[in-house]
């Protein structure tokens, strides 16, 4: 009964001219081979803020060559919000996603899948995929945590937090509240010493969750799930997620050899000496910057370097140090409050323990505004300018004086001849 009233408040609402990402009619349809459930239920999955997420169409008939995504934050509220890129056009550039910004400036379609860049614990709710015409296939129930305590287990102070952590945080006779890690990602770096992270997120234990969510264990949900009672009254108690980072160690595997050709192309397509994509970006001084590593996904690990120097996370994690300019957040982005002058230079990023992307920094000051003269800039200019300037006076001088010489000497010349 419940999907049929979607379905009439939805078709009522959207009209039918809204569609997404459009399959390849030449192509197969891998999309439709798996069914979709008779009725709609939805997967429940936990994230932590800051990530970049990825939420598959798992289905759909084969006779449905495009999809919409809808957004709703209760299932049968009104305020429904309808997610597609108009025939997938639309391009979002996660570099320039804000945090706060509106969800529909932070996703993009692609392949039937919805992906959302920098989620936020406002984006919770329920994600549907179907048609303009008001169909659905396939549901999620999303729960995004915010990072509450971050343990470093080497430092000494945290140490003992560490090996005090307890799983389970609340017992009683209907639910039991406890965290859920993840496992330790890869170390970040290879031939140096790299870090690895676990995140540890919010879950509930009850035989009184809601049927309709599918759980990964079966009778577990994480805390913000809709699958989880208002009446255990988790939804303003305040719950988030952990994260864990510890130091590690690993051999780099073994550069192949590069014959002289290969690495002469390799340079043509813009790929630095250790084989990695290299991509230019200018910025405005005094401005927020946030770095993207391209191909990162959540559950990848990831590592920053300015240059040879490695920006760690126990010294640029977000939150570490409240007058930090420049931090790490928990979705392994980079950022700058604000960038500045002396920021300019190349970063390097690793995804999986591999150098990844180099990203070329270059930072500018606005039209309008004056240089300072300590600027290093401004001073080289200015040192190169009086030098090209010197350089032309004299060969101007040199030209003028070699050209008197010379009208000097044909002149006697001439008196001489003359006089003969």
């Amino acid at each position: 009964m419940l999907k049929e009233v979607l379905v009439i408040c939805f078709s009522a609402i959207f009209p039918l001219l809204l569609s997404a990402y459009e399959a390849p009619e030449d192509k197969e349809d891998i999309f439709a081979s798996r069914p979709c459930p008779a009725f709609l239920v939805f997967d429940t999955a936990a994230f932590i803020a800051d990530m970049t997420i990825e939420l598959p169409c798992h289905c759909k008939p084969e006779e449905t060559h495009s999809v919409v995504w809808y957004y709703q934050k209760q299932i049968g509220s009104m305020n429904t919000k309808v997610l597609t890129d108009f025939e997938g056009t639309t391009v979002v550039e996660s570099s320039k996603v804000g945090r706060g910004s509106d969800l529909h400036s932070r996703f993009s379609i692609r392949l039937f899948s919805l992906l959302i860049f920098r989620v936020q614990k406002a984006d919770s709710g329920h994600y549907i995929c179907g048609t303009a015409s008001g169909e659905f296939f396939y549901g999620y129930d999303v729960d995004i945590q915010e990072v509450r305590q971050v343990l470093f287990p080497w430092n000494v102070k945290q140490r003992s937090q560490v090996q005090e952590a307890e799983p389970v945080r609340m017992k009683t006779e209907m639910f039991q509240v406890f965290t859920s890690y993840w496992s330790w990602s890869k170390c970040d770096r290879c031939d140096i010493q790299g870090e690895q992270t676990r995140v540890g997120l919010c879950y509930v234990k009850s035989i009184y969750l809601h049927v309709r969510y599918q759980h990964e264990s079966g009778a577990a949900a994480s805390c913000g799930s809709s699958a989880v009672p208002q009446q255990f009254g988790l939804s303003g108690s305040g719950y988030g997620a952990e994260l864990e980072v510890r130091n590690c160690h690993t051999n780099c595997p073994p550069k192949p050899t590069t014959s002289p050709e290969r690495r002469a192309l390799l340079k043509f397509l813009e790929y630095d000496d250790r084989g990695v994509t290299i991509h230019f970006h200018n910025h405005p001084a005094d401005s927020d910057l946030v770095l993207t590593c391209p191909g990162a996904k959540p559950q990848y690990a990831v590592a920053w370097d300015k240059g040879s120097a490695p920006l760690y996370r126990s010294q640029y994690l977000e939150g570490l140090n409240k007058t930090s300019r420049v931090f790490i957040d928990t979705g392994h982005h980079l950022h700058f409050r604000p960038v500045r002058l002396e920021d300019k230079g190349s970063y390097f990023c690793w995804l999986q323990g591999e150098p990844a992307a180099e990203i070329r920094l270059g930072v500018y000051l606005r039209l309008g505004r004056l240089r300072q003269i300590s600027d290093p800039e401004s001073v080289y200019a200015l040192q190169v300018i009086l030098a090209c300037y010197i350089g032309i006076t004299a060969m101007f001088l040199l030209t003028v004086l070699v050209r008197f010489i010379w009208q000097i000497s044909k002149g006697d010349i001439f008196a001489d001849i003359n006089r003969t």
